[in-house]
């Protein structure tokens, strides 16, 4: 697989619109910041139609939901789509209540999404298979994991990653496996979250056709930078990997990216 648009990202510094949650504004902000693209976190439902015309892609985070967000979310999902600007969801702990269920079945309804970047368990809710997590944690289950990644692609209609020690990226058809994903990962708050807007930002710079392609991409770019973050640090260094991690973004090639990745097409 060649990798290119990592470089487009930073010549052409896309506007991402996340709505975010509020554990990873910050952190997903400052990822978007390190890699090139630009970041937007507005919330305000009365801005959203705006927006979507001058934004790059629409990245919806459920980590932290509310009325207005929500409602956000939906003006912003459908402006988007009628402007063709890509949407990603990143569905967090969408089986954890009937809110987050309701409110990513009104989504489905209504937004038609480019990605959807979850862990094993929220993915594997979405795809309507069996698997056992508690709140925004992965879980366990007794389902394929690529096989989930490719049935929510199938069910939903667009490029789906279920991210992980190993990362799966499906469009219905296609899975690739990524096998350089560092433990470290788990271990910091709003890494998932950042992943997601990586992934609208790859998607903000390739051709509709090209979405597989892209997002495949951007999962590489960003293990590869978590791999490279991680090395030579002990266990206890959560907090530097935190940091390292966005120094790392800031300064990958997509050189070092085609000469570590570790990913494989099932």
């Amino acid at each position: 697989m060649n990798f290119h648009y990592l470089n487009a990202v930073r010549e052409h510094q896309p506007l991402i619109h996340n709505i975010a949650n509020l554990v990873s504004a910050h952190f997903t902000a400052n990822g978007l910041l390190a890699l090139g693209a630009t970041p937007m976190m507005a919330q305000s439902p009365a801005e959203m139609a705006e927006l979507a015309a001058i934004s790059g892609a629409l990245v919806l985070n459920l980590g932290t939901p509310s009325d207005e967000k929500v409602a956000a979310m939906l003006v912003a999902g459908v402006a988007a789509n009628r402007a063709n600007v890509p949407v990603v969801l990143d569905p967090v702990a969408v089986a954890a209540s009937t809110l987050r269920r309701e409110t990513v079945a009104q989504f489905r309804e209504n937004i038609a999404f480019s990605a959807i970047r979850g862990n094993a368990g929220e993915m594997a809710h979405l795809a309507g298979m069996v698997w056992q997590s508690k709140g925004v944690d992965a879980g366990s289950g007794e389902s394929d994991v690529a096989q989930i990644a490719q049935t929510v692609s199938q069910k939903w209609q667009c490029v789906a990653v279920v991210s992980g020690a190993v990362d799966y990226v499906s469009d219905g058809v296609r899975v690739a496996r990524l096998v350089n994903g560092v433990d470290f990962f788990a271990r910091v708050t709003a890494s998932g979250c950042l992943l997601s807007a990586v992934v609208g930002a790859f998607l903000a710079v390739a051709p509709r056709e090209q979405a597989f392609e892209a997002v495949c991409e951007a999962c590489t770019v960003y293990a590869v930078a978590g791999e490279l973050a991680a090395k030579n640090l002990q266990n206890h260094q959560v907090g530097t990997f935190a940091w390292r991690l966005l120094d790392t973004l800031a300064g990958i090639t997509s050189e070092q990216v085609q000469h570590m990745a570790k990913i494989s097409m099932l």
